[in-house]
């Protein structure tokens, strides 16, 4: 793209065809370490989910929006992120680590209501301004635009004892 830093365009290499090329897998895993010793921010964490296919555990690390007193995650690489398709199949069941293991619930937000979300994430997530194609300042009204494009979670915790680990 026309004016484009330097380090968008690393970002989108890294990701090229909304997946992580082997750099970025190297680099995902050393970020999982860090977030999920409690090393990094506190909204930077490591999301534990069984495989759809494969049913091992599969972890990633992920940047959390605090919105409205409530946590969500969102999915920079929209729809087909391995993540999203993980969640969606164990019916948003999954772990958060931070320092400690959070047993979740992650239920999706309807696309009408992403894009304040979408637009608070890309003030926390730098790394994710290369992937959404809105300004993290632009009027929520464009963050609407792409918000059905890109997925979003909202972080619960499961009522009960009765909710096994991912």
């Amino acid at each position: 793209m026309p004016g484009e830093s330097g380090l968008h365009r690393l970002d989108r290499w890294l990701y090229q065809d909304g997946r992580p090329n082997r750099v970025a897998r190297l680099l995902n895993r050393i970020s999982a370490i860090q977030y999920a010793s409690g090393l990094a921010p506190r909204n930077w964490v490591v999301l534990d989910v069984r495989g759809r296919r494969t049913g091992r555990l599969i972890s990633f690390p992920v940047v959390v929006a605090n919105y409205e007193g409530e946590r969500y995650l969102v999915a920079m690489l929209g729809e087909n992120a391995n993540w999203v398709r993980n969640v969606r199949a164990a019916d948003g069941r999954a772990v958060l680590r931070h320092g400690r293991h959070e047993i979740v619930r992650l239920d999706e937000v309807d696309p009408d209501d992403r894009a304040p979300i979408l637009r608070v994430y890309l003030q926390r997530a730098p790394g994710a301004r290369a992937h959404i194609p809105v300004d993290r300042r632009a009027p929520l009204e464009e963050f609407a635009r792409v918000a059905d494009r890109f997925p979003v979670f909202h972080i619960t915790r499961p009522a009960g004892n009765g909710v096994d680990h991912p």
